[in-house]
């Protein structure tokens, strides 16, 4: 059975777009909300389950599929062969601090993304990709940055907390990053670092993070023109288990790899 994936992706665009002016709602007043703390440095709102309930809604009334989001436990359908994955505010930090914040949709067929999008209600940027049919910023085709100078590379990261398997000398490894390049930043949402790749923002991004935050952006960068593999080079059969994540340009790609080559691997479970 065939789908009109741009229809559906005009859909998870509608949904989107209505989930982002309801987490504004929230935004506007982000000094009250209510936190709940989820582990170290991860907290939710009410913000964030009420855009995933909404987008849940949207979703799984109008299509047969399952969905896996983040603040809720999974819904299982008995058509298996799609699934959505949903990040309903990635950035929750950020958002909790008045900064911004990313929706995040990604529709799955079996090992494939079919489509996705990541959309930042502050700035009214929806990033949209479907797979072999281009990347786009509202409207606009996308293009990873063509920068090929080491002194002008611009590469978002995270600050690993003690928690993750990757946390030792992290910040020994960032600092041999930060020293030949222009510059690194933290986005503060894993999405919206694979869509700032993808527009050219910055030249590379890596981390160790989660695939449903990241499935719309890794499919965004490749469709971009960019490279994707975990930190050691190996493809979707490992980053998409562990989360060791590198999206980049070619030349922040080879940049990256040489100064991650000599962390320990992390390996799927099995």
């Amino acid at each position: 059975m065939s789908h009109d994936y741009p229809n559906i992706l005009a859909d998870m665009v509608a949904t989107a777009r209505e989930a982002g002016a309801l987490t504004l709602e929230h935004f506007a007043r982000f000094r009250d909300l209510e936190i709940g703390v989820k582990g170290p440095g991860d907290f939710v709102s009410d913000a964030d389950r009420d855009s995933e309930t909404l987008i849940r809604e949207r979703l799984l009334s109008a299509y047969p599929w399952g969905l896996t989001g983040e603040e809720f436990a999974p819904a299982e359908r008995d058509d298996e062969t799609h699934r959505w994955l949903v990040d309903p505010i990635d950035g929750t930090t950020n958002f909790l601090n008045g900064q911004h914040y990313t929706i995040t949709i990604a529709l799955r067929r079996g090992n494939e993304t079919m489509c996705g999008l990541i959309y930042n209600p502050v700035s009214d940027e929806m990033f949209t990709a479907l797979k072999g049919g281009g990347a786009f910023l509202n409207g606009e085709l996308l293009h990873v940055s063509r920068s090929t100078d080491v002194a002008m590379m611009c590469i978002g990261t995270g600050l690993p907390t003690p928690n993750l398997q990757l946390y030792p000398g992290a910040y020994s490894r960032l600092d041999a990053i930060r020293a030949p390049t222009g510059a690194v930043r933290i986005v503060g949402s894993a999405a919206n670092s694979c869509a700032y790749v993808a527009c050219g923002r910055l030249t590379g991004y890596f981390e160790e993070t989660g695939f449903v935050d990241t499935a719309a952006g890794i499919l965004l960068v490749e469709e971009a023109g960019g490279i994707v593999t975990d930190w050691w080079g190996r493809g979707p059969e490992v980053f998409e288990k562990t989360g060791t994540l590198i999206v980049a340009n070619a030349a922040t790609h080879a940049f990256l790899m040489d100064q991650l080559k000599d962390v320990p691997r992390k390996d799927p479970k099995p």
